[in-house]
């Protein structure tokens, strides 16, 4: 994972903004003044009847009555009402939500009413089918426009989210962006996916995407995926509608206050008052997202994303305004690092997520000075288990590989670890910690020699220093640990399931073999997560969790961000029932959008993680068991390849079936409850 300031935002796509479609290209046919777009078969409305129709860039009220055809706005200017959706009465269309009334011909109301009237246009009926002709309007760049323009040139060109009344302004700017090759959009079903999605496109790529929702409950779904970001520390913009700010305050539809509600989870947060800085707030947002590594959050009230361009607003990028991160610790404070690495017996190296980034220094590091290397669970992966070096990861994920060989260490190497009590570093060795985030820094607990720096340049600089050592005898014991590792492994996957299911260690075991190396991998949380980091060995590829927050539901939209960050990579998510059937709605998402999304489903038919923790505690198991469909007929009916495994020999064909399927596939495993 390329590090988030100085991998840096790219460079942002050439061009201006979209135009919109072309006359031609809606199919119109330009005569004077209006152009003519066929909106219906002739037999679409009986006499009486009404309709909403499309005619190039106007929804239309189409009506028929006694005098013939009529078109009018679709739009009531009382309160937006649909016009297409009301009904005749008496000669005169009526509105659906307040009974306002217009003439079908003519637009206008009955009685004085001649300023409120709608829109008219003249009809007519042709032998193929009913035409309109409407004036074309003429697109001038918007405020909002701009405001898109500024988030590409900062280099978020994803946006994940769900497109609503509150928020259309921003999305027609989305709409010609994407249009113009600009950005790419997804839209997904639930903006819990969308803030997930967005957070594993951080996680994997070091640069924000942005999630996107209306008012109200829609920017309340972002909420959990917009925690997971804030507590692994990954950069995320949120933009969110907003009801108009004329009407906040007494409680209108919709009305959450939204700076109030995300004020814990993000970095920065700002409403958009006012069209004189709109562009500079945007910039202000990705900033703090990528500096902070956390959450950027802009509201967009109602009247704002109507606003034409500001005149003479330029739009801002990156350059000059992000200065480069590779910091180096005091000379003093690294010369103590060097002297207790120097005069170490058995260092060992612990890499955690805040290092990935720097896997091949940090390995070349290990190398030089022959010292294993342990990872934490969410920088599983980032050092292949092949190595001579790596001993996986280390803590109630890991494997006795990691413990034992911290347990033989004198020294430890901390980078871009945080100590948690999950992966249980050694408080009673000689450490070492660096991070670029100070207060990370003996944060729990003292350490021997804190060092505030950019971890790769860190890292550079002690193997410089240090001189070359050779330590056969630590590369004999992490290999003798791991020979012993990998028979327990066998035996456990070889072993039957009480109630006949396909154990852990088995689906692992073969997902380990056939899992292709440049693999993105997206795991959730429960049994399938530690299984998962017990049993899988990495050969390198990127593996993507929710870490602190540990949030059931993350990996399938996780999955759809790290795709859209690397559609050329093998993408597979590892779920249980449970965390998926949160988000079983997406793989509609994934179909739609073409994502080859392998996932691996364990299906145990509880929240078998949960059920443990009630026994141990000395609780009665209760409200653990799930209801589920057959999951394989499931993906089956959303477009996707479906495969039900319920034998250990089923899994590696199923396997290899779902990583060679050109688009998403779920292979739903009957797997074992009870073990890891």
């Amino acid at each position: 994972m390329p590090s988030p300031i100085s991998a840096a935002m790219p460079a942002p796509p050439d061009g201006p903004l979209a135009p919109q479609p072309s006359v031609h290209e809606l199919g119109g046919e330009q005569v004077g003044r209006y152009t003519w777009f066929r909106v219906a078969d002739t037999t679409l409305l009986a006499e009486g009847g009404l309709a909403t129709v499309q005619a190039g860039h106007h929804a239309v009220c189409l009506s028929r009555s006694a005098d013939g055809y009529g078109a009018i706005s679709n739009r009531c200017p009382h309160q937006g009402g649909p016009l297409g959706d009301g009904f005749l009465q008496d000669g005169y269309v009526v509105c659906p939500w307040h009974g306002w009334e217009y003439d079908p011909q003519n637009g206008k109301p009955p009685g004085e009413f001649d300023d409120e009237a709608v829109d008219a246009w003249p009809v007519e009926e042709r032998a193929d089918g009913i035409y309109v002709g409407v004036v074309e309007p003429t697109h001038e760049p918007t405020l909002m426009d701009q405001m898109v323009d500024t988030m590409i040139a900062w280099g978020v060109d994803r946006v994940f989210g769900m497109v609503g009344h509150s928020n259309l302004g921003l999305a027609d700017a989305l709409y010609k962006a994407e249009e113009a090759g600009r950005l790419r959009y997804f839209g997904i079903r639930h903006e819990g996916a969308a803030s997930f999605a967005a957070s594993g496109h951080a996680k994997l790529t070091g640069r924000p995407a942005a999630c996107f929702s209306i008012a109200g409950p829609g920017a309340t779904n972002l909420l959990t995926g917009l925690w997971d970001a804030k507590t692994d520390r990954v950069p995320i913009l949120a933009l969110t509608g907003q009801v108009q700010t004329q009407i906040l305050g007494p409680g209108a539809f919709q009305e959450v206050p939204l700076d109030d509600a995300f004020r814990a989870v993000t970095t920065w947060s700002q409403t958009v008052l006012r069209p004189e800085n709109a562009g500079e707030l945007m910039a202000l947002a990705i900033k703090h997202a990528v500096v902070e590594q956390g959450v950027g959050h802009l509201i967009f009230p109602d009247e704002m994303q109507d606003l034409p361009a500001h005149a003479g607003a330029a739009t801002s990028g990156p350059a000059g305004r992000l200065a480069p991160d590779r910091i180096a610790p005091p000379e003093d404070e690294l010369a103590r690092a060097i002297e207790l690495l120097a005069s170490a017996d058995a260092p060992a190296i612990v890499l955690g997520q805040g290092g990935r980034a720097h896997a091949d220094a940090v390995l070349a590091l290990a190398e030089h000075i022959d010292a294993p290397v342990l990872t934490t669970f969410k920088a599983k992966g980032a050092v292949t288990d092949a190595h001579p070096l790596a001993c996986g990861v280390l803590g109630r994920s890991g494997t006795p590989v990691a413990s034992a060989t911290m347990g033989k260490s004198d020294v430890l190497l901390v980078l871009g670890a945080s100590f948690s009590n999950h992966t249980g570093i050694s408080t009673k060795k000689k450490t070492i910690q660096v991070d670029y985030d100070r207060l990370t820094l003996g944060k729990f607990h003292p350490v021997d020699v804190p060092l505030w720096g950019e971890i790769g340049r860190t890292v550079q600089r002690l193997r410089e220093a240090l001189p070359a050592v050779s330590r056969p005898e630590r590369r004999a014991y992490v290999a003798k640990i791991w020979d012993h590792w990998r028979g327990e492994k066998h035996r456990i996957a070889s072993a039957k399931d009480a109630e006949g299911r396909v154990p852990n260690a088995r689906i692992f075991q073969e997902l380990s073999e056939v899992c292709p190396d440049d693999a993105v991998i997206t795991v959730d949380v429960g049994n399938n997560a530690y299984a998962f980091g017990k049993y899988f060995e990495s050969r390198g590829q990127d593996v993507l969790m929710s870490g602190y927050l540990g949030s059931i539901g993350f990996a399938f939209p996780a999955a759809m961000g790290a795709w859209s960050a690397a559609p050329e990579r093998a993408i597979v998510a590892i779920a249980g029932d449970g965390g998926f059937g949160q988000y079983m709605a997406e793989l509609n998402t994934a179909v739609r959008y073409k994502m080859p999304i392998t996932l691996i489903l364990l299906d145990n038919g509880e929240l078998a993680k949960i059920t443990k923790e009630q026994q141990a505690g000395g609780y009665h198991p209760w409200q653990t068991g799930l209801s589920n469909p057959n999951f394989a007929s499931y993906a089956e009916n959303c477009g996707a390849l479906g495969i039900r495994v319920t034998t250990a020999r089923e899994v590696r064909p199923a396997l290899h079936r779902a990583l060679a399927h050109d688009g998403p596939a779920v292979v739903a495993i009957k797997s074992s409850a009870r073990q890891l």
